[in-house]
């Protein structure tokens, strides 16, 4: 049977303004901070097809609520796949409340967009790359990763399924009952993650292989940062919520980690413990689908052209892009999909930080990390 696109969606009348009066969660904030340096010149059509060359993977136009995409590359496995499913996904529950946008989505592990190479009154031109991650040498737009919709070739659920397995399985055992072990589980081919194989290859300290992306593990546990910003991630504190890893000199800030948590066991399980709360209280779907939308809102307002349609775009829409695969592929999307509009508006955005707030934030989680490297230099 051929599927086709719906002419239309639902639409709502709902004020988004308002959700309850609810205030979204604190690390909505980054929002601003990400699309800052367009703030005042805004963003040109040229500046965004200047991306296509650049090795991203696709352009995402919406218009009135529909997507179309046009593909430049293939992503790895199905990271593409998932975050235009996810996409589509928001345009279901906020029907016809997103604004006309442009985009280019870059759907590989590193950041790109240098600010090295945009210094100064460069900066205002940067191309606005959309990406899962970004880290404080680069200006890539931080959007929420695929993986909340499932990531089949693992076996990853979606987040719901998920953290109701992260739930569970912090009662399978306690604290004081667990092994001792640092363990990754992820790619150890690029960056700074190369390191993790030496630190592999030494048996005298308990590190199995360190993991890649701490929303995957059973948060109840003393854990490593992961290398970069993920959309939540600017909102954790170091020592308070995880163990601020050295990129610089991987194994042995490691194995400090895993000494320092031995011999502080009651410390360590409170770090895992805020970790884990933070993770249950503050990442959870409705979340991932307002920090969506309030950043894909914000982006929009910065536009200085009309988007039209790419020449070889396709139209989106789930009923079609669900029939075609099998397998977990398949399931997952049927657990994700969005039945209908929501009945509210998505949380109320925060506003951006004032400079002296941020300094303060910024300057906090710096100290703190000086702390710890003197620790591991004491230890050396």
């Amino acid at each position: 049977m051929n599927i086709t696109c719906p002419a239309n969606y639902p639409s709502m009348t709902y004020d988004l303004n308002f959700k309850s009066n609810e205030t979204c969660p604190e690390y909505f904030r980054w929002i601003h901070e990400d699309l800052k340096i367009w703030k005042e010149k805004g963003i040109t059509r040229e500046m965004v097809e200047s991306l296509q060359d650049n090795g991203t993977h696709f352009r995402l136009v919406i218009m009135n609520g529909i997507a179309y995409v046009k593909q430049y590359g293939k992503a790895y496995q199905t990271r593409d796949t998932y975050t235009l499913w996810g996409i589509l996904q928001l345009l279901k529950l906020y029907p016809g409340r997103l604004p006309d946008l442009d985009l280019v989505f870059q759907c590989h592990d590193l950041t790109t967009i240098k600010k090295d190479d945009y210094k100064g009154t460069k900066a205002a031109f940067a191309p606005p790359q959309f990406h899962y991650c970004g880290d404080d040498s680069t200006y890539d737009i931080v959007f929420p990763d695929w993986s909340f919709w499932g990531w089949p070739e693992i076996n990853i659920k979606p987040w719901v399924p998920l953290l109701k397995d992260f739930k569970e399985g912090n009662l399978v055992k306690n604290w004081t009952s667990r092994e001792p072990y640092a363990f990754w589980k992820g790619n150890v081919y690029i960056g700074p993650r190369r390191e993790l194989k030496k630190c592999n290859s030494t048996n005298d300290w308990n590190v199995v292989i360190v993991k890649q992306d701490w929303r995957k593990e059973e948060e109840d546990g003393f854990r490593n940062s992961n290398l970069s910003k993920q959309c939540s991630h600017r909102s954790l504190i170091p020592m308070v919520h995880y163990w601020p890893a050295n990129p610089d000199n991987l194994c042995h800030s490691i194995k400090c980690a895993v000494d320092w948590g031995n011999k502080n066991t009651p410390k360590a399980q409170e770090i895992g413990k805020a970790g884990s709360k933070f993770i249950f209280d503050q990442i959870k779907m409705e979340n991932v689908y307002d920090y969506m939308f309030h950043l894909l809102n914000e982006y929009a307002k910065l536009l200085k052209y009309r988007p039209t349609i790419p020449e070889g775009a396709i139209e989106l829409c789930s009923e079609k892009f669900a029939c075609s695969p099998m397998g977990l592929e398949a399931t997952f999307k049927k657990e994700t999909m969005v039945n209908g509009p929501s009945e509210h508006g998505p949380c109320k955005l925060p506003p951006p930080y004032d400079s002296n707030t941020l300094e303060a934030i910024l300057d906090r989680n710096a100290k703190i990390k000086q702390v710890v490297e003197m620790w591991e230099k004491g230890s050396a």
